[in-house]
């Protein structure tokens, strides 16, 4: 029983991390397909005349878009702070520093709200997010491609690659502990692809399939073999 019930308890977090990254891409497929619903035209406002509600949809767009993109690849970071946190007998760590890593990358969404509502007032993107200036595409895409060979990136990604070096290194004690190391770990991960989710405004968020393969290079940069390669090929 005391080998089984680790395994048991890794075996939900795994779970409910993914089914709630599954349910954001539920969600992103539904406005998608429901593109006139209310809530739908307040996440993709025709305007820059934004209201609270507005903005207050938007945000949660760009939230609900970075838990779907990002909650699979942070999984064995979590599942290994989870293994270290039932050591000391905490459950409730694992969720803290969960919620903390989903804060982080929420705090971002805010950031990218508020540069979709400039882009948007200047004219540069469409109500669906999509870069309407070919200059401001190229540069885009330019600027991804180089971000990928800054020490920046390589620091933050080799974070990112090592869960048990990022762990020991940054290791605190408690409920609290815990939410400090999740907020970190959040933004070495938004160090790490944050040009990549500026993207977003290449591709826009209504292309789910170019949204899926820019999480997947995500994933496969944190969590494949030889990945410092591949986010340089990238």
């Amino acid at each position: 029983m005391s080998t089984t019930t680790p395994v048991r308890r890794q075996g939900s977090v795994a779970a409910i991390l993914l089914a709630a990254a599954a349910l954001a891409w539920a969600f992103l497929a539904w406005a998608v397909l429901n593109m006139g619903s209310p809530l739908a035209r307040l996440m993709m406002p025709a305007s820059a005349a934004w209201s609270v509600g507005t903005a207050a949809a938007v945000v949660l767009m760009w939230s609900v878009m970075m838990a779907a993109m990002m909650l699979p690849s942070a999984v064995p970071m979590i599942l290994t702070f989870a293994q270290l946190a039932q050591r000391g007998g905490s459950r409730a760590a694992t969720w803290a520093f969960a919620g903390a890593y989903v804060l982080a990358w929420a705090a971002f969404s805010a950031v990218a709200a508020t540069v979709h509502w400039l882009l948007q007032t200047v004219g540069l993107v469409s109500p669906m997010m999509v870069s309407t200036n070919p200059a401001l595409t190229a540069g885009l895409l330019f600027g991804a491609g180089v971000y990928q060979f800054t020490p920046l990136k390589s620091t933050c990604l080799t974070r990112c690659r090592s869960p048990l070096a990022f762990l020991m290194g940054e290791w605190r004690k408690g409920t609290g502990g815990a939410f400090v190391m999740g907020l970190r770990h959040g933004m070495y991960c938004i160090g790490c692809c944050w040009m990549l989710m500026v993207l977003l405004f290449v591709v826009g968020v209504m292309n789910l399939p170019l949204v899926a393969a820019l999480a997947l290079a995500v994933t496969l940069e944190k969590l494949a073999p030889k990945g410092e390669w591949i986010a340089k090929a990238i």
